[in-house]
């Protein structure tokens, strides 16, 4: 992970947030998201006037009207596309991308894959509630097979994309996972997200309580939540359960959870969590654990760092103004065997 920045440690959570009440259903929790938001940002301690927050459309995407930085609302899916212009024009700027997993994975699931391929230095927030809320209630990419909805009023009938599978198909090299009422460990994988230098993807599990309330209960209600999650922290044992009294362990190539103590396993058994390693095999498997078999990975699953897109793109340029000895855009139009002169 690169180092946390604190350049600023006197700004607060305050310093982020504008004076506009936010507009989403009571209980909803991208209230919790945008709290955590703002005190991530604090701790990041990156000036608000160098922050841009950019959306798409969607519930999630009303978030830039809450943020006292640049914001841009966008159209519909295309909120990758923007931010990637931020960011290659002003690689100085810390870019934050707000999207729901219909808006970024269904009509912006291209641009989604792209920015991760190609390792644009923004921060994708993933809202994933399984479902469209603001168009009221119809199924989304990542709902489940059998889903009920408005617009499958006799279930679905195709399997759902998993946000982890996505980001690591696309050779993404940053993935964290939390739910919106887990409010520390949510500023924890924004912070790290934030810290890593190239694409990165925080996947926020939350709950739309008015078309699909409780679908992730099983896994973030209080007292289910040790038993069918796992908070993954880079170096140590990957336990779990009320107790730590279970572990993650290899079982041939795949992985399987166990009691300490029972059945011969012991304490070594247990794997530790890599997140820097470059082969993502163990990664990718930790990251579509569900939470039935096997608990659903939280915090951060993945972190490498690589060339930036911007960085290539700066690099590249620098090297073929030297080279060429351009001064401008101007200049290497004019010296191009490929232009001439209409009169």
């Amino acid at each position: 992970m690169a180092t946390e920045q604190t350049n600023n440690p006197q700004y607060t959570a305050a310093d982020y947030k504008n004076s506009q009440t936010a507009r989403w259903c009571p209980g909803c929790g991208d209230h919790a998201i945008l709290n955590v938001l703002h005190k991530a940002m604090a701790r990041l301690g990156v000036a608000p006037k160098d922050t841009v927050v950019v959306s798409g459309i969607g519930c999630s995407s009303r978030l830039p009207y809450y943020m006292n930085t640049y914001g841009m609302h966008t159209i519909h899916g295309r909120a990758a596309a923007i931010a990637t212009g931020v960011k290659t024009a002003r690689p100085d700027l810390t870019v934050w991308q707000i999207s729901g997993d219909g808006d970024g994975l269904a009509i912006g699931g291209n641009h989604f894959i792209h920015a991760l391929r190609r390792n644009i230095d923004i921060n994708i927030l993933l809202f994933n509630n399984k479902i469209y809320g603001l168009t009221k209630g119809q199924y989304s990419p990542t709902s489940e097979r059998g889903t009920v909805s408005k617009s499958s009023p006799y279930g679905t009938t195709e399997d759902p994309f998993v946000p982890a599978e996505l980001c690591f198909g696309a050779r993404g090299n940053f993935f964290a996972r939390s739910f919106d009422i887990a409010l520390d460990t949510t500023q924890e994988v924004m912070v790290a997200a934030a810290s890593h230098k190239g694409a990165s993807v925080v996947e926020v599990l939350q709950n739309c309580v008015i078309f699909n309330n409780g679908i992730h209960s099983f896994m973030s209600d209080k007292e289910q939540r040790a038993d069918h999650t796992i908070h993954l922290r880079h170096g140590e044992k990957m336990l779990f359960g009320k107790n730590n009294e279970k572990g993650i362990v290899q079982d041939g190539f795949g992985l399987k959870a166990v009691v300490i103590g029972e059945d011969g396993y012991t304490l070594d058994d247990v794997l530790v969590h890599d997140a820097h390693a470059e082969d993502y095999y163990l990664q990718m498997q930790l990251a579509m654990m569900d939470g039935h078999r096997l608990p659903m990975a939280i915090g951060v699953i993945r972190d490498v760092n690589t060339e930036t897109y911007d960085q290539a793109v700066s690099r590249q340029v620098d090297e073929v103004k030297h080279r060429k000895n351009y001064a401008n855009l101007r200049d290497m139009i004019l010296r191009t065997s490929e232009s001439w002169e209409v009169k």
